[in-house]
């Protein structure tokens, strides 16, 4: 399967029946919410306040349901209106539900009085947690300067790495699109936008364009020997002079090293009787711990 870059424009491949599609797997919701999470973890935001997050190529709204769950207020934007209008979809039915559990509560509340039914109307009212905006990333974004406190963005990155006209260049729109994000963002905050890049040297190239406006920070790969868990994770802050080191990816090494550990208590446990006749097992068994450290350091270099 092609990747979807390769086929147009974003607003072009996410159409009605895309947008529908996508926001109704189960994989896939389970996916965004997993990497929204890891999104979140890496911004490491206050634990005792709400912030104000810019959710970029928000999509569907899957990645900002995620961050209502975690208390934040949210703005997100993206190219295609048919996704926006599913995000929109979803936040109208998120509402209603919670006006229906808000009403049955008042109505056990209120059995025995009968108070005015305008006072019930303005206690209803559920201030939207979330709001949506259609943009193009590429173009710049229209808001004010410290405005955010953080931002996250899912699986749309890469899309700037690709030009659908003559008149587009992938440096020129990455660097419009880092310019204007530090910008927007409070000296203090944190951008975590996770992306696929299809070689090496888009990695490079998005890295590069994000520190020549000032960013700092770097590229966090999580399971790095995973063809299907491996995942890219740009982390920046707008302050170049925080002291705060670049978290590291997840590898999952602890597995291997409780394996590794249960072999040597086997391999310790052969009764002297046993050794001649198995003179050769156990040669073979330091053989395979002698070859775990270099796994190791193959998997922590990539």
């Amino acid at each position: 399967m092609s990747r979807p870059e390769l086929t147009g424009h974003a607003s072009l491949f996410y159409n009605e029946k895309e947008a529908r599609k996508y926001n109704s797997s189960s994989r896939m919701i389970n996916v965004q919410r997993e990497i929204t999470l890891r999104a979140i973890e890496l911004l490491l935001l206050p634990t005792d306040q709400t912030s104000l997050i810019l959710d970029v190529g928000c999509g569907s709204g899957l990645s900002g349901q995620v961050l209502e769950e975690q208390g934040h207020v949210w703005v997100g934007c993206d190219v295609s209106r048919d996704m926006l209008q599913v995000a929109q979809e979803r936040m109208e039915e998120s509402f209603q539900l919670n006006d229906k559990e808000k009403d049955k509560d008042k109505m056990m509340e209120e059995e025995e009085s009968s108070d005015s039914d305008d006072d019930d109307d303005e206690d209803n009212e559920c201030p939207s947690r979330g709001d949506l905006m259609h943009h193009d990333m590429g173009t710049g974004l229209p808001f004010r300067p410290a405005t955010f406190d953080a931002c996250i963005s899912i699986s749309a990155l890469q899309w700037l790495c690709y030009s659908n006209s003559a008149a587009q260049n992938p440096k020129r729109r990455l660097i419009r699109f880092f310019s204007s994000l530090y910008s927007v963002l409070k000296k203090s905050a944190r951008a975590v936008l996770q992306f696929y890049p299809e070689t090496a040297e888009q990695a490079v190239l998005i890295s590069e364009c994000a520190t020549a406006v000032g960013f700092g920070g770097g590229i966090v790969v999580d399971y790095p020997n995973s063809a299907k868990a491996k995942k890219h994770y740009l982390v920046l802050s707008c302050d170049r002079t925080s002291k705060k080191q670049l978290p590291q990816g997840l590898t999952g090494e602890d597995r291997q090293s409780s394996h590794v550990q249960v072999s040597k208590q086997q391999q310790g446990k052969k009764s002297k009787t046993r050794e001649k006749k198995e003179g050769s097992q156990n040669k073979g068994m330091d053989l395979e711990q002698e070859g775990v450290p270099k796994e190791k350091g193959k998997e922590c270099s990539a």
